[in-house]
């Protein structure tokens, strides 16, 4: 009997998950038809055939499937976007990256959270907690959007960078904001830049480790006995660069990004794939990552609570039009302006201004909020997913269009 209920959901899972991937291979060639980024499209048709409409799918968030989807999606995503940076360009812009991916999590977490106190008439501590977990841009929905509209280079290092740096960041505001809402502790500044600085530390140690391992591995000149399984490599390693860093209670996704950095830059330390061999894993790479933002996306629309959205929806846009519209460019403007070596251009700032995609990361802090039953954890999800909303489906279609308004369209041999 319990073979049997076994076999079933192992075939429902089997079905939902296939189809998912043919529901979501339409949905791409739209989005590509219509000239937008996918991770919206994916978003609307999650919700369409999830259980709030179709009731075609039925993924629990909080379901092992599920977290296995987001764990193993997003850092291969992120991956995938380190990769993709090059060491001259981060050069330049490193300072703005650093400031951005820190000070300016608590300039959006402030202005939010002040913003929901007297919007949504809520505590100071909870509208700082809501502020908090909103104040992180998303890996997961911005690398593909880079991917796929070529915007130039040192604009999307940068947002790309700052959105895999400044998940820690946000974790340990929210955190140390709960800590306090909950009587439970204080927030100490003293051990909060501490704590980001350890974290920092042994996460970009586990990338560069792992980077130069899976590099020495697939390409070195002499030693490169796995050269053939290089995509097995990539896989391995990114599991392995996020529990390295995770069990070290570091953040596994910033781990999984420098990973990328360290092998999209090999030349830089002296190895070289060959020709084939090197297009073959590009080739996996993204594929890989395609599927796993397929997954994401969808499954992320499916789970939308429209019920829980509705109680706070009129405060909830409120809050998150102050979000993207004040505090998003306070924090860019603030940070990246006085950052004389970048020579940042208005226009450059402008369009970093639009593109803080609310996604994955603030999903799963308002899921883990919920979980511990935080003060004013209902309203925080309920907003949350009114931010994920807006900001994916206003701000990820307009993305190409801005940057060819502001001059910051590049093309790309091929495209």
């Amino acid at each position: 009997m319990e073979a049997s209920a076994s076999l079933e959901i192992a075939r429902h899972t089997l079905l939902s998950c296939g189809l998912i991937l043919a529901v979501g291979t339409v949905a791409a060639l739209l989005a590509q038809k219509i000239r937008i980024p996918d991770v919206a499209v994916f978003l609307v048709v999650g919700i369409a055939i999830g259980p709030q409409a179709l009731r075609l799918i039925d993924i629990q968030a909080g379901s092992a499937l599920n977290q296995i989807i987001l764990l193993f999606g997003a850092s291969y995503i992120l991956f995938d976007g380190g990769a993709s940076l090059r060491f001259h360009v981060l050069k330049q812009v490193w300072i703005t990256i650093v400031v951005i991916a820190t000070v300016g999590v608590l300039i959006t977490a402030g202005i939010t959270g002040l913003a929901a106190h007297y919007i949504l008439g809520i505590p100071t501590l909870v509208a700082l907690l809501l502020g908090a977990t909103l104040a992180s841009t998303d890996p997961a929905t911005l690398v593909p959007i880079f991917r796929q509209i070529h915007i130039r280079d040192r604009v999307a290092q940068t947002v790309m960078s700052e959105s895999a740096f400044n998940d820690a960041m946000a974790a340990i505001v929210t955190f140390g904001v709960l800590a306090v809402a909950t009587g439970t502790g204080e927030f100490s500044l003293t051990n909060a830049a501490f704590d980001l600085l350890r974290q920092s530390v042994i996460g970009i140690v586990a990338g560069v480790a792992l980077g130069y391992a899976a590099a020495f591995l697939i390409a070195h000149e002499r030693w490169a006995f796995l050269a053939e399984y290089a995509p097995v490599v990539t896989l391995v390693a990114v599991i392995g660069a996020y529990f390295a860093a995770s069990g070290l209670q570091a953040s596994g996704f910033m781990a999984v990004f420098v990973f990328g950095i360290v092998l999209g830059n090999k030349e830089e330390f002296g190895f070289q794939m060959e020709a084939g061999g090197a297009q073959k894993l590009d080739e996996f790479v993204l594929t890989t990552a395609f599927i796993m933002r397929l997954f994401i996306f969808i499954l992320l629309g499916a789970q939308v609570d429209f019920a829980l959205m509705g109680q706070y929806w009129l405060g909830g846009i409120a809050v998150v039009a102050v979000l993207m519209l004040v505090a998003r460019p306070a924090t860019v403007f603030l940070c990246a302006l006085p950052d004389r070596r970048a020579r940042w251009s208005f226009a450059e700032m402008l369009f970093m201004c639009w593109t803080r995609e609310t996604g994955v990361i603030p999903a799963a802090l308002a899921g883990l909020l919920l979980g511990i039953k935080a003060p004013g954890a209902q309203m925080i999800a309920s907003v949350t997913f009114i931010a994920i909303l807006m900001t994916i489906l206003i701000q990820a279609p307009t993305t190409q269009w801005l940057g060819r308004r502001l001059g910051l369209l590049e093309m790309k041999a091929g495209s």
